[in-house]
C-alpha cells in the first residue's frame, strides 16, 4: 500500500489523533449540543488534519504554507471551543489539559513546518 508524504508528518499524525480525541470525548457532550460545540469541535479538529493532507499535494511551497496557516488556525478554534468546553463544565480539568497540551504541540509543529516551507518558498523564486 502506498503511503502519501502526508502521513509521514508526525504533526499530521498528532492531528489525526486530536480529532479522534474529540470525537471521543463529544459523546459525553449534552444532546443539546450537537448542533453546536459537537458539531463545532469536531468539524474544527478535522480541518486541522485535513488542511495539512490538502497541502501536502500542493507543488509549491506557498501554497503549501497557505495550508499550514489554515491548519494553525483550526488548531486555534479548537482551543477557543475546549476552552468554551470546559468552563461550561462539559469536559474535565484532566481532558481540558491534556487538549490543551495536544493543541499546543501540534501548533508549535505547525509553526515550525511553516517557517520551512516559506524558506523554501523563498529559495523556488530566488532561483
Amino acid at each position: 500500500m502506498y503511503i502519501y508524504s502526508f502521513e509521514k508528518l508526525e504533526v499530521w499524525n498528532e492531528a489525526k489523533e486530536l480529532a479522534k480525541n474529540i470525537y471521543s470525548i463529544t459523546l459525553k457532550f449534552p444532546d443539546v449540543e450537537k448542533f453546536g460545540l459537537i458539531s463545532q469541535l469536531r468539524r474544527a479538529s478535522v480541518s486541522i488534519c485535513s488542511n495539512i493532507a490538502e497541502g501536502s499535494a500542493r507543488n509549491s511551497f506557498k501554497d503549501k504554507a497557505h495550508f499550514t496557516t489554515m491548519a494553525f488556525s483550526s488548531a486555534v478554534e479548537t482551543l477557543n471551543q475546549v476552552i468554551l468546553s470546559f468552563e461550561l463544565n462539559f469536559i474535565t480539568e484532566k481532558e481540558y489539559i491534556k487538549l490543551r497540551s495536544d493543541i499546543e504541540s501540534i501548533t508549535n509543529k505547525l509553526n515550525a513546518l511553516r517557517n520551512f516551507q516559506i524558506s523554501k518558498a523563498k529559495e523556488q523564486i530566488t532561483k
